[in-house]
């Protein structure tokens, strides 16, 4: 493919946010979701072949949720992750996979030596001016760019009366369940306008009630807000574990999720 102007990019979140999951790394592998089989199923359909014949490179690999789905399958992947406390977890779980510091701003990778990249979870943390040409560069001729979220479906009313409740009490920017993924544009911004395909993929997983508060607390918008909130913190997740026994009393809860899924052809 030619090249191609990128739409205008969304400025990348500050460095204290982006790198705040590095000291929360082991609470992040335990309590966050994966990703359901039909996210794999679609790279296989974007890229025309198994994955099992793929050079992978995972950006923002974090404690290796997704590199960890794409290595089952047969991919051949390095990871990339620019927080120490991440690419130790990454590597105490998944020690056969390389694993590289760094960001996707400027990827470690000679041009042309991959045939898919993935973002998982991590796109919106990276500069898109500067991310999407280092794809490009990274990719071989056909290859592909693969972004995609877990976002939290607010079709189901407990999820969109959470994520009020979660907005009040850290401010009304500062959610943790992103955007409603159903009938929204999707968060895969700094791309071509066209070429792009986008997919919205829902599941759904049944947590304790415990690892249910701990995804929550392991979110960037909890973990930046320092000792001084923290008091109020413990009472807001004491008071939302009350909520929800309510809803689920059996203490399992069933979380609802949208895959907002972006593949693009280079």
């Amino acid at each position: 493919m030619p090249p191609v102007q990128p739409a205008t990019p969304s400025p990348a979140p500050g460095p204290v946010r982006a790198l705040s999951f590095s000291g929360a790394a082991a609470l992040y592998a335990a309590a966050r979701p994966g990703y359901p089989p039909e996210v794999f199923a679609a790279l296989e359909e974007a890229t025309g072949r198994a994955l099992s014949t793929l050079s992978a490179v995972d950006v923002g690999a974090g404690t290796g949720i997704a590199t960890r789905e794409l290595v089952r399958r047969g991919a051949r992947v390095t990871a990339v992750e620019p927080g120490a406390g991440m690419a130790a977890e990454l590597r105490r779980s998944l020690p056969e996979v390389p694993v590289v510091r760094g960001d996707g701003n400027r990827l470690p990778f000679a041009g042309g030596s991959a045939d898919l990249v993935t973002y998982a979870q991590s796109w919106h943390w990276t500069d898109q001016a500067r991310s999407w040409p280092e794809a490009v560069r990274v990719l071989r001729p056909g290859g592909v760019l693969a972004l995609w979220w877990n976002v939290a479906d607010h079709q189901a009313p407990w999820v969109a009366e959470q994520d009020a409740r979660i907005r009040r009490h850290l401010g009304a920017d500062h959610g943790v369940h992103a955007t409603p993924a159903r009938g929204t544009p999707s968060r895969a911004v700094g791309l071509p306008e066209q070429g792009p395909v986008g997919r919205l993929l829902p599941w759904s997983r049944r947590v304790s009630l415990r690892t249910h508060l701990d995804n929550l607390a392991s979110h960037s918008a909890f973990l930046v807000r320092g000792e001084e909130h923290a008091e109020a913190d413990r009472r807001f997740f004491a008071e939302e574990g009350a909520r929800l026994l309510e809803l689920f009393p059996d203490g399992t809860v069933e979380e609802r999720y949208v895959v907002d899924l972006t593949t693009v052809t280079v």
